[in-house]
């Protein structure tokens, strides 16, 4: 008989007991409702035997706390693997509780699979050894670099006599956990004393001891036939913390002699060349998943997908899917590839049409011996939960000519039986749906291979995935109940957009995803976690709050956070206000007509206003909502009318309280009232208590509810990958949103322009977390050199103060200053500096865009922006600028990184 006893040291709080959950039978054979209580014997000591016939055991097994039969707390990480040997009878397993670590990043797949990766067995130990009389030490040490090995050292002769050149290996076979067994019928103290140590790969030397004391062990309770492991141990590493650069990029920038007029998944190789070629460490990227809605410019909007899982066909390389046997439509395409090739921005719709030309030509050609493969029936039997779903989409968006599948009669709702019947080899539709099976398995393998070309040199990839789904998407259409589709995303006014921002997409209804343990965000992580070793979470507040816009509005400026605790007439009286209606209606008076929009003000009296009395106004109600002025307004573009729309905008947007949708006798403060006319309205008194109000509204009332809002969904989404997890957190940023992110070890995002503490003008950036991206700019901003040009006073300023240079500053960013700017940021503490293309380009004279404005890839307050941005130099030329790539390198190698 072999007997197991389960030890873990965990202290509980009120009615919380531990419980043991594992995958045998004893253990609740994996059911963690079915977990055994274990047994408490004071000092937080809790224990559980179980007794065994079969010798060669293997499970699984973790901790769980419950506290009414109701699981309130599970550990961090994967299960404890345990396996039963024949040479032992009985078996304590000393167990620490697995909390999240400190060092958590460097537990992820970009470290442990691809930075930090090793070969098994890489230690002197040669295969695990099993011993009548033995201590198993496991080790957590994801921070050992491959140039460094663990090792132990310590008081006896079985762990050295604390002589370094008898330091002995530990077993990396589990990486990042490190091992030992150690012989104890050997050991001559009965106080063993040890420490873990790191030692060259290279010349065999000890480089470091850990840091803090001893580590010490009772080598008196180990008796014959025992096995004792000690599992959850943390090394303690006195080594600098790593630190790493990238670069970051969208694909669809990218640029190679080969181009077909936009970048493609095949051109990731040339850029991880030069990646690697000058010591940087992470490629990003922007979102790659399919955006086609209407065929048009419009759809290269990265972040309007219509699938949160299709890849998109434009990324794809025609000839690697296939040549074509008609020599005259090869020549065809080669010229068209060619004259798209030599353009200076992206001509989204002529690469698309040329694209979609060949997609249809390969296919005729090679589709059906394609579609018999194994290979393919592989990729669709993994892939047709949304493969199938997404084929229909995109054949009824393209037969209805509308992507909103409202307006697809029969199939507006989704039915899985219709789309069964749809998408069935027999259909009559079947070869336009497989059409875009076929592309989806191209362009699985294309980017597959990319990816392993980028892992190959060391490099590893960073996605990006967006906080909304479009409402004209296949999820919006096959699982509708997971959103809102009445309401609308945004974000508030910020340096992005004085209007706020309004995405339009619906937002999401958090109730029904949690039901089911928020299985559909699993789903979209585990996707991408099949490309991608690391992520961007954009806009990381929507898992705190949204920014939800009316159906109605255009403008961000009417929206509200959601979820939030809006403010009832008595509470608003509290503060010293006293609510009246007159505050959720515009305030239109004849100085705030005129103020707005001066010359035209008798014309807007007269075709969109009534007169009520004396100098008040109202809209008309045919004018009441910003969506009715869009409509009025639709197509015309003279400067005139646009002027007048966007007056109309701002007069309705004249309120110093929203209504809440789900509690319609409460309010929220409107966004920046103070800049409206009604605010002006008020008197100083008023203005002091509405300050007053507005202020703790909005950095203070929520603080514990956010955070609990937040802490529902985060640790369940980014728990279900090992993808290392960065934030997208700008904005405006309550004070919980740090401290969770601090909790859940989530890299932060650190911009010096927008400093999270707002009583500086400018980050500090030898201030930053060690857990954080830094970054010059975003996709969202202005490159360094088009920053330095947007505002001379704050230029000045910054050349100055953060600079530390004298005198006058120059009217545009020369290189040296470009390469200053980046050398503070190389030199900061943050974790990771990924620094847009355009803005490492800054430093050389020679090869950066004469106008920085043609640097800029996005601008925020145009919904309507053409995402069209190109290198103008292709990776062939960047490969071969010596000069610049030692630049580069050195810059890097200097920093530490």
């Amino acid at each position: 008989m072999i007997q197991i006893e389960f030890q873990v040291n965990y202290r509980t709080k009120g009615d919380e007991k531990v419980y043991l959950t594992g995958s045998i039978p004893e253990l609740g054979n994996g059911d963690k409702q079915h977990a055994v209580l274990m047994h408490y014997s004071g000092n937080g000591n809790w224990s559980y035997d179980i007794e065994t016939r079969k010798a060669d055991l293997s499970f699984t097994y973790g901790y769980i706390i419950k506290a009414d039969q109701k699981i309130i707390r599970e550990e961090w990480g994967k299960q404890r693997h345990f396996l039963v040997n024949e040479t032992n009878e009985y078996y304590r397993l000393c167990d620490h509780w697995q909390a999240i670590p400190p060092n958590n990043p460097f537990f992820s797949s970009a470290f442990t699979q691809h930075l930090f990766a090793r070969g098994k067995n890489n230690n002197a130990s040669g295969e695990p050894k099993i011993y009548r009389k033995s201590l198993t030490l496991k080790v957590y040490a994801p921070t050992v670099q491959p140039q460094y090995q663990l090792a132990i050292l310590g008081n006896d002769p079985v762990l050295g006599n604390w002589q370094p050149d008898k330091a002995i290996l530990l077993n990396n076979n589990s990486f990042p956990e490190w091992d030992i067994c150690i012989d104890m019928a050997n050991c001559k103290t009965t106080y063993l004393e040890y420490k873990f140590v790191l030692i060259d790969s290279e010349n065999q030397q000890l480089v470091a001891w850990e840091s803090g004391a001893n580590r010490h062990f009772n080598t008196e309770i180990i008796y014959l036939r025992e096995a004792i492991i000690v599992s959850g141990l943390q090394f303690e590493n006195p080594l600098a913390g790593w630190k790493g650069a990238g670069v970051a990029i969208p694909v669809f920038s990218l640029r190679t002699n080969d181009s077909f007029g936009i970048g493609e998944f095949d051109d990731l190789r040339k850029l991880a060349d030069w990646t690697a070629l000058t010591g940087q460490k992470i490629i990003q990227i922007l979102p790659i998943n399919d955006t086609t809605m209407l065929h048009t410019w419009e759809d290269s909007y990265p972040y309007n997908a219509n699938s949160i899982f299709a890849l998109h066909p434009i990324y794809l390389n025609p000839e690697k899917i296939g040549i074509l046997k008609n020599k005259k439509r090869m020549a065809y395409f080669s010229q068209k590839r060619s004259s798209l090739n030599q353009l200076k921005e992206i001509d989204y719709e002529a690469v698309s049409k040329t694209k979609w030309e060949y997609f249809r030509e390969i296919f005729k050609q090679e589709g059906d011996k394609t579609l018999k493969s194994e290979n393919f029936l592989n990729f669709f039997n993994d892939n047709k939960e949304w493969l199938i779903p997404y084929g229909a989409f995109c054949y009824l968006r393209d037969k209805n000519g509308t992507p909103d599948f409202t307006q697809w009669h029969n199939y507006a709702y989704f039915n899985p039986r219709n789309i069964t019947n749809l998408t069935c080899c027999q259909s009559v539709a079947y070869p336009a749906i497989a059409l875009h099976y076929f592309l989806q398995y191209h362009l699985h393998l294309q980017l597959t291979e990319a990816v392993q070309y980028v892992h190959d040199k060391g490099l590893v990839l960073k996605g990006d995935i967006p906080i909304g789904i479009s409402r004209n998407s296949v999820e919006a259409w096959k699982e509708s109940h997971y959103f809102n589709m009445n309401g609308q995303t945004g974000a508030p006014p910020d340096d992005f957009a004085v209007n706020g921002q309004n995405w339009g997409f619906p937002t999401y209804n958090w109730e029904a995803m949690e039901k089911d343990n928020f299985q559909w965000w699993r789903r979209r992580f585990g996707k991408m976690a099949d490309y991608f070793d690391a992520y961007r979470i954009d806009h990381v507040l929507g898992f705190f709050r949204i920014w939800e816009v009316p159906a109605e509005a255009v403008h961000g400026l009417l929206g509200h956070f959601s979820p939030a605790l809006p403010l009832s007439a008595d509470e608003i009286k509290h503060y010293g206000l006293h609510f009246h209606e007159w505050m959720t209606r515009p305030y239109i008076h004849d100085h705030v007509i005129r103020g707005i929009f001066g010359e035209y003000a008798n014309e807007v009296m007269s075709l969109y206003l009534d007169h009520k009395s004396h100098d008040k106004w109202a809209l008309k109600p045919e004018f009441i909502t910003q969506k009715k002025v869009e409509n009025r307004f639709k197509g015309l573009k003279d400067e005139k009318s646009l002027f007048i729309r966007d007056g109309l905008y701002a007069l309705i947007s004249e309120i110093l309280f929203v209504y809440d949708p789900k509690e319609p006798d409460k309010v929220h403060p409107r966004i920046s009232a103070q800049f409206t006319y009604a605010y002006q309205a008020l008197n100083d008194h008023e203005k002091w208590c509405f300050n007053r109000l507005y202020d703790d509204f909005y950095y203070h009332r929520h603080n514990e509810f956010w955070h609990n809002q937040a802490m529902k969904k985060l640790p369940a989404l980014i728990s279900s990958t090992s993808m290392l997890v960065c934030a997208e957190d700008l904005g405006m940023i309550p004070s919980c949103v740090p401290q969770v992110l601090e909790e859940l070890q989530i890299l932060s995002l650190e911009i010096q322009r927008m400093p999270k503490d707002h009583r500086f003008e400018f980050g500090i950036t030898n201030q930053y977390p060690y857990r954080s991206v830094a970054t010059t700019s975003t996709h969202d901003m202005t490159t360094i050199r088009g920053w330095w040009e947007e505002d001379y006073a704050k230029t000045q300023q910054y050349y100055n103060a953060i600079l530390g240079k004298h005198g006058q500053a120059p009217h545009h960013a020369d290189p040296y200053i470009c390469e200053n700017i980046i050398e503070n940021h190389l030199w900061s503490p943050a974790m990771l500096v990924i620094l847009p293309f355009q803005d490492w380009l800054s430093i050389d004279e020679k090869l950066r865009r004469a106008d920085a404005n043609e640097e800029r890839i996005n601008i925020p307050a145009n919904p309507r922006h053409y995402w069209r941005y190109r290198m103008h130099l292709t990776l062939e030329e960047l490969i071969n600028s010596h000069h610049l790539n030692q630049h580069i390198s050195r810059l890097i190698l200097q920093s530490g990184r």
